[in-house]
């Protein structure tokens, strides 16, 4: 049985991270080889094409930090959960976004299917 908690706390971490040999390894470790991420703004498959797009966030957002909103709620191969991206120790988030993971049979996530619920104004 998967620990949600654990595998959102991961799947954040890497987007926190700032090192980007780092972030490949965690990316690496979290997905599957053939894993996937889809939001509004991508739809990739691979370790690395999604941490290019974790590199992406953090160039459009620098010194933002990415933090747990609500969840995780899980069951089966499938946990959704909602994150907060702003400054750290920030007032409130710039943006709120919902994941939903589909997790493959060795608890690795197979995709991720990301919602954008508030964005800055343009």
């Amino acid at each position: 049985m998967t620990d949600f908690n654990d595998l959102v706390e991961r799947y954040l971490r890497a987007w926190n991270e700032p090192d980007a040999e780092r972030r490949i390894k965690i990316v690496a470790d979290l997905w599957t080889e053939d894993g996937g991420y889809t939001d509004p703004l991508a739809d990739v498959t691979g370790h690395e094409a999604i941490a290019a797009v974790i590199a992406s966030a953090r160039e459009m957002f620098p010194g933002f930090v990415f933090t747990l909103g609500t969840g995780p709620d899980g069951h089966h191969d499938t946990v959704r959960f909602t994150w907060h991206l702003g400054p750290e120790n920030g007032p409130e988030p710039v943006v709120i976004g919902s994941d939903v993971a589909v997790l493959a049979g060795d608890g690795r996530l197979k995709h991720v299917y990301g919602f954008l619920d508030k964005v800055p104004a343009a």
